[in-house]
């Protein structure tokens, strides 16, 4: 295969299942980490990369700042943000709130100093004067504010203070409100019905919202203090006010029909004797008639002498056609405002301007309901962390001007993706619009380049800046020139897209996860596309310019190949295309590279029968009496009995468990499961080595950046020193010192369960050869979020080889570890109609080309009874 595109494997992790060595079927608590399920949505196939994966959490958004509709804004379900992935699983639902308020609401205040930190810290609350809404949000404002006031200008903490002076009451509705759409109206007669148990008088709280406020100047009469044109789509101007009242801002038919419910707008419209098939067709028509029809008193006519000249009515015309609109307008304005009552909404500059608060605590773009009280709920959370330095730096953002550039980079970013991925099929027209974006940002792209460059040589001493960068408009800048790239391609323009990906190769700073597919793309423009397009040609002659650039193009390889950015799972198709290059240009044997060594094996097969059970359900069944998207289910008839004595009904991984079981192997169904909790284990110091920015709070699980690709280059020696460790023999001694000093606190880590048992660990990595393990675990740093996914389904060891039961397996012997101290393998478990995917294919090909053992179990049934 050519390439390999990654994507998570939808579904939540499932706990180990019993093995050979007695463990009891358990599920995770907190310290495991759960799988993140992938938004469902279409992608642009070739757009996606392996080295997407570490943007996920990243992918701009600012949906409420860039969405007019409710229906674009549902299309983005949204993702965790840093801070919210490297809390513990803790429950977020409505009953952990619930617990939450309620204990604050039993204990009385005894300190002035009522601020959300203080309740937080001191768990001093009064009731029903704070919620963990409120408290959350306040929580995030003076953090903000006391590390990173300077990101703020005079007018911008002049509104905060202003925050501050309003009542409970009146904080409590704007946060709930400033969780929903921004751009959404809201009925004041459904306020009052559903905050009613949450604020006594609800008119007082609009009205104090909607109170207009005066705003001093903001100091900055000199245009170098003021930022630059462009990057604000909005300011404050000398008054504000936290919300909009509907009857100073909804003028026009066009913004007050999408008010009403489909019931309410075929009522009016059988009223004013309109139709429609459907809320769409309704309010078209309703603003046609309003339009095209008006009564007497609507268009504000008098009655006229008719003896009254021709002129005077001529020289009112102009005046009375513009009353004309006006009072029509509201004439139907009116019949709707009697329907919905008075409405309010967020002031959008106001929320604009909370939203970067936001955007400065959560270091992220991207945040929810849960994400906002998350924080609060781990802390009372009686969990133990592990011990490491918290760095709340100030330096992310080092000017107001940076922070608004990375705004306006995350706009940009996202307009991107709004063409590509979420509209459907770009087009023609999507595609320029894409490349008009990116030569709106190239010029101010590159200079950004070369300023981190600076950075990075003279600034950064402790490995600070591959963590900062990621808040630099240039990351953002480079995710475009990525698709930009791509867009160049599909539109046949090669140099221009040679010349683009030469740019993103020639910079090592900003997302390194990528350099393996710019490499694998630039091999192949060199050798199928540029000697046709080379606007300088060595040769007239075809063939010697199509050599002279699969000359280059083999060069391009090997320097992928030599490229430490370049992650290993692009060496495969890299390797191949070299060696294809070599034989083609006819390179002489002696100077041809030789993959021989890391030349990957297919998996073996092996087939386990078993008898199926399927319901008799007929309009469920698909082929082979399974429903789509079902589980199947099979009789356990190697495991232990069930409480009747009968055969107990498994999953198909747990047939094929037993049977391995049977073999003499020992195993868990754990898919990715085992290797993240190795890996916690064997990385347990690097993870929580002291590097800045990436600990803002007390109660993380991981650093923040482990889920980029700024995590393995932050901590570049000490991984390295870890995998030679690891490779010499060392990792059973490392995974004993973690158990033995954290296992007692069940000290919270993500990926690690403790739920494996220690002694089972153990005994597979004694099985594992040193260099595999360390090259497993090589990938896993190098891209986390990412490989998470698509590990086999059963993790086997055995302690000692047995010929009989390596023969029984069905095994080439030849494919056998001799090693004496044991062997690993693991297995990828295929029923009826099943196929590999891309994430599975790359593991497969991860663990062969380390050496590991991997087999490819086919489930057959022999039998299929009906399950009653």
């Amino acid at each position: 295969m050519d390439r390999f595109v990654q994507r998570s494997k939808p579904g939540t992790s499932r706990p180990p299942l019993a093995t050979g060595s007695g463990n009891s079927n358990k599920r995770p608590e907190g310290g495991a980490a759960q799988r993140i399920t992938p938004t469902k949505r279409r992608r642009v196939a070739e757009v996606k990369d392996s080295g997407d994966e570490e943007d996920e959490s990243e992918l701009p958004t600012l949906t409420r700042n860039l969405k007019d509709s409710e229906d674009e804004t549902s299309r983005l379900p949204p993702r965790q943000t840093a801070i919210e992935s490297s809390l513990p699983a803790v429950p977020t639902d409505k009953e952990a709130i619930e617990q939450y308020e309620a204990m604050r609401s039993s204990q009385p205040q005894i300190d002035e100093d009522n601020t959300a930190t203080t309740r937080l810290e001191k768990r001093q609350w009064v009731p029903g004067k704070s919620s963990i809404y409120v408290d959350a949000f306040n929580l995030a404002l003076e953090t903000v504010l006391e590390d990173e006031s300077h990101l703020f200008d005079v007018k911008e903490k002049y509104v905060f203070e202003q925050w501050k002076g309003l009542s409970y009451e009146t904080q409590y509705l704007y946060v709930r409100l400033f969780l929903r759409k921004t751009a959404s109206w809201h009925r004041v007669e459904r306020l009052q019905s559903s905050y009613s148990n949450d604020i006594t008088d609800i008119d007082l709280a609009i009205e104090n919202l909607l109170e207009p406020r005066e705003l001093p100047g903001d100091g900055t009469d000199s245009p170098q203090e003021r930022p630059s044109e462009g990057l604000e789509e909005w300011s404050l101007t000398d008054t504000f006010s936290f919300a909009d009242d509907s009857q100073a801002y909804i003028k026009s038919m066009a913004d007050a029909t999408p008010l009403l419910s489909l019931d309410e707008l075929k009522a009016l419209a059988k009223d004013l004797k309109v139709k429609g098939k459907n809320k769409a067709d309704l309010v078209k028509a309703l603003c046609r008639t309003s339009a095209q029809q008006a009564g007497l008193l609507s268009l504000g006519l008098s009655r006229q002498n008719t003896n009254e000249s021709t002129v005077s009515r001529d020289q009112e015309s102009e005046d009375s056609q513009e009353r004309t609109e006006v009072n029509r307008d509201s004439h139907f304005l009116r019949k709707i405002f009697a329907i919905t009552g008075p409405l309010i909404r967020l002031s959008e500059p106001i929320f604009k301007l909370f939203e970067r608060v936001h955007l400065v605590f959560y270091r992220s773009t991207e945040w929810t309901e849960k994400s906002l009280t998350a924080i609060i709920l781990a802390k009372i959370a009686r969990r133990n962390y592990p011990d490491y330095i918290v760095c709340r730096s100030s330096n992310i953002f080092d000017s107001r001007r940076s922070l608004l550039e990375f705004e306006l980079s995350m706009r940009k970013d996202f307009e991107v993706d709004k063409v590509l991925e979420f509209n459907g099929l770009p087009g023609q027209a999507g595609f320029l619009k894409v490349l008009e974006i990116f030569e709106g940002i190239s010029d101010r792209w590159r200079e950004l380049l070369k300023q981190e460059q600076h950075r990075e040589d003279h600034v950064y001493e402790f490995g600070e800046g591959s963590y900062l960068r990621r808040f630099n408009a240039a990351h953002a800048f480079t995710r475009v020139a990525h698709k930009a790239a791509y867009v160049l391609g599909r539109l046949h323009r090669y140099r221009e897209e040679h010349a683009l990906l030469t740019e993103l190769l020639s910079q090592h700073l900003f997302h390194p996860a990528r350099r393996g597919s710019w490499y694998q793309r630039k091999a192949l423009l060199e050798e199928r596309y540029m000697w046709e397009v080379d606007p300088d040609p060595v040769s007239t002659s075809p063939e010697t310019q199509k050599k002279h650039w699969q000359q280059i193009a083999l060069i391009t390889c090997e320097t992928g190949l030599e490229d430490r950015d370049c992650h290993l799972i692009y060496h495969y198709d890299l390797q191949k295309r070299l060696v294809k290059l070599e034989k083609r240009l006819r390179v002489p044997r002696r100077l041809q590279h030789d993959f021989g060594h890391v030349k990957l094996r297919e998996p073996e097969e092996h087939t386990v029968q078993g008898i199926q059970l399927v319901r008799d359900e007929p309009e469920l069944k698909g082929k082979n009496g399974r429903g789509p998207g079902t589980k199947t289910t099979w009789l356990d008839e190697l495991g232990e009995p069930d409480e009747d004595g009968e055969p107990a009904h498994v999953s198909v991984e747990g047939m094929c468990l037993s049977h391995y079981r049977h073999e003499g192997w020992k195993g868990y169904h754990s898919e990715g499961g085992i290797l993240r909790t190795l890996f916690a284990y064997l990385f347990f110091d690097v993870l929580f080595v002291y590097v800045p920015n990436v600990f803002q709070t007390a109660f993380q699980t991981c650093p923040l950046d482990l889920h980029t690709d700024a995590f393995y280059p932050a901590r570049a020696s000490q991984i390295n020193h870890r995998l030679v460790e690891i490779a010499n023999g060392g990792g059973e001694k490392i995974l004993r010192e973690v158990y033995e000093r954290e296992h007692e606190k069940r000290t919270c880590v993500v990926g690690l369960n403790w739920d494996f048992e220690i002694e089972d660990l153990m005994e597979m990595v004694s099985c594992f050869n040193g260099s595999a393990l360390a090259a497993v675990c090589k990938v896993m740093a190098e891209d986390y979020r990412a490989r998470g996914g698509g590990v086999p389904d059963l993790v086997l060891w055995r302690t000692s080889r047995d010929d009989t039961h390596a023969n029984g397996d069905g095994n080439n012997n030849n494919n056998i570890n001799n090693d004496q101290k044991g062997e690993v393998m693991f297995a990828e478990v295929k029923s009826a109609n099943d196929r590999l995917s891309d994430t599975q294919r790359l593991w497969i090909h991860v663990l062969t080309g380390a050496g590991v053992r991997v087999a490819l179990c086919n489930a057959v049934a022999r039998e299929v009874r009906a399950l009653l």
